[in-house]
């Protein structure tokens, strides 16, 4: 499972390079980091994004994940977003 999740936090940043939604895609960040955010608002926020069934359990399922995480793992997440996106191979993107 972490490796499900390393994957997907190595695909959020080129979801933004590609130009489309990246104040969405920081608002999913925000969200999916933000222990107090619960499952139910989690799902809410992205309702209008999922499609069907197995989506929407799978956005259920990515929450949980980091729910079960410490708050040291979700602060060092954070870290390695902001390590990525102020790296310079993503400046001037």
């Amino acid at each position: 499972m972490k490796c499900v999740i390393a994957l997907m936090l190595a695909a959020l940043p080129l979801y933004c390079y590609a130009g489309s939604g990246c104040q969405l895609l920081d608002d999913m960040v925000t969200k999916t980091l933000d222990s107090q955010i619960s499952l139910t608002d989690y799902h809410n926020f992205f309702k209008n994004l999922s499609s069907g069934a197995a989506a929407e359990m799978a956005v259920k399922d990515f929450k949980q994940c980091f729910l079960m995480q410490s708050n040291e793992t979700l602060n060092n997440i954070k870290v390695f977003l902001e390590t990525v996106y102020n790296s310079p191979f993503c400046k001037g993107l």
